[in-house]
């Protein structure tokens, strides 16, 4: 559907510094900064470890801060992104499910729109788990389920409409940043794909965070955070 594709690339376009998802995302940085200058203050440095991160992700905040911070960060995705590896980025192949690091290994765990794809409820306890056992403290955002529109398929109403429904409604057309799905076994892969988080269930993987909620107009997002 031409329309969300069109808004696909109007809010969610990270590449583009004016996006509405851009603009979101700086605003959250003030969060993730003070969590950073809590940590230098006390140790002169910030180790950080970002699961599902990218380099483009990290561009809300600027480069010569990160540096100034004395910051590390530890980007760990499934497959190897095309991130340049510097004084403050390296990248490693994982899985944030059973993270390969000893127990406080870092100073922050930081992810941004990663728990909702990592697979069932268990699967987004066992990476609660493991956010909380490599760093003190913690960044989880997530979009919230009570959103009216599903963020990944910007098609209004998406997420609470029938499973049945959704795989129709994807193997008709392309939507948002779906691809039109070939087959049934397809449609169920991307439907399945993303399953959106409710501030109660939030607080159910992350005992003892804070749940902060952001509107646009509606809930847009939820964001954990342990200082």
């Amino acid at each position: 559907m031409a329309i969300t594709k069109y808004l696909a690339k109007r809010i969610t376009n990270y590449n583009n510094p004016n996006s509405l998802g851009s603009w979101f995302r700086k605003r959250r940085a003030a969060s993730l900064m003070k969590m950073i200058e809590v940590v230098f203050s006390q140790k002169g440095t910030v180790n950080i470890i970002d699961i599902g991160g990218t380099r483009t992700y990290w561009k809300i905040i600027e480069d010569d801060y990160l540096a100034s911070k004395n910051c590390k960060i530890t980007l760990v995705n499934l497959t190897k992104t095309d991130c340049p590896e510097d004084n403050v980025f390296q990248e490693v192949i994982g899985d944030g499910r059973h993270l390969d690091f000893a127990d406080m290994s870092f100073d922050i765990a930081h992810s941004n729109s990663v728990i909702e794809h990592v697979g069932g409820w268990q699967d987004m306890v066992d990476f609660s788990q493991e956010l909380a056992r490599v760093a003190e403290r913690f960044y989880v955002q997530t979009p919230s389920f009570w959103f009216p529109v599903e963020p990944h398929a910007m098609f209004p109403l998406f997420h609470w409409l029938p499973i049945s429904l959704r795989k129709k409604l994807v193997m008709q057309q392309a939507l948002g940043n779906w691809q039109k799905a070939a087959t049934e076994e397809d449609a169920s892969r991307i439907v399945s794909s993303a399953r959106l988080l409710t501030k109660k269930q939030m607080r159910q993987l992350f005992p003892g965070a804070s749940i902060n909620t952001e509107w646009f107009v509606f809930p847009k997002s939820y964001l954990a955070l342990k200082l």
